[in-house]
């Protein structure tokens, strides 16, 4: 397939800047015992939204799940092919994970709204480390964002019908039996 490279050539190796809005507050301190997904973990957290921006929150209790998207400060190098969390046993493309070492270091994880006072949401379900920037906040929208039918790609030939009971955090599931079964 050939395809146009106009706007390629004006957005290769082109720099995109974004400021965060806020900050994410956890009991996460470090990577290796920081759950990978939030589904694992029912541990609560606080999205601090910076002054200026605390008026983007009005409305915002009616829902239910928010996305936030932030970015992996902490991130240590940039790798194309990876070893996910869930598989030991096979490097994956980066693009098919959701490693943290990415080459545009950015998160997103679904959590659970549960209170806001002010520019303070205190959330449920926080898989990231205590003090990441935050850079969006987008609203779960079961009519736009649920799909049936849907494929999860290597992740589906793992079995991980029983995940929800693991402690899905990096060090123990290296320490777990992560072969098909």
């Amino acid at each position: 397939m050939k395809l146009p490279d106009t706007h390629t050539k004006n957005w290769h190796n082109k720099d995109i800047v974004f400021r965060p809005v806020g900050i994410i507050h956890s009991e996460h301190h470090e990577q290796e015992n920081t759950p990978i997904q939030s589904v694992f973990n029912p541990s609560v957290g606080y999205v601090e939204l910076f002054p200026e921006y605390a008026e983007g929150l009005r409305d915002i209790e009616s829902f239910t799940y928010l996305y936030l998207l932030y970015c992996f400060d902490r991130a240590t190098s940039v790798c194309l092919l990876q070893k996910p969390f869930l598989d030991g046993e096979k490097e994956r493309g980066i693009f098919a994970i959701r490693h943290f070492n990415r080459p545009n270091p950015l998160g997103l994880s679904i959590v659970k709204l549960r209170k806001v006072q002010g520019n303070i949401l205190e959330v449920e379900g926080v898989d990231v480390l205590d003090g990441t920037p935050l850079i969006d906040i987008k609203p779960y929208v079961r009519q736009f964002d649920h799909r049936d039918e849907v494929k999860s790609g290597w992740v589906d030939e793992k079995h991980l019908d029983d995940i929800a009971a693991w402690n899905s955090t990096p060090k123990e599931l290296r320490n777990r039996d992560r072969t098909n079964r």
